[in-house]
């Protein structure tokens, strides 16, 4: 999963993953996160909404992003 610019488009997403991790990607799906009301005492604020993509790889190929 990676948090993705509100803007992105899958053929954006998949293109700069592609690119930065030298994989190959089979599936792009993106959830919309909308935002929500959080009250502390009297005043109300608002979390901002974010987009995330969820990457599907091709079969064999990793992301090795943390280390083990």
């Amino acid at each position: 999963m990676f948090l993705v610019d509100k803007n992105a488009a899958k053929p954006e997403i998949r293109k700069i993953i592609e690119n930065a991790y030298k994989v190959n990607i089979t599936d792009v799906r993106i959830i919309n996160v909308k935002s929500k009301k959080k009250r502390l005492g009297q005043s109300v604020g608002v979390r901002p909404g974010y987009k995330k993509a969820m990457i599907t790889l091709k079969v064999g190929q990793r992301l090795d992003v943390l280390p083990h």
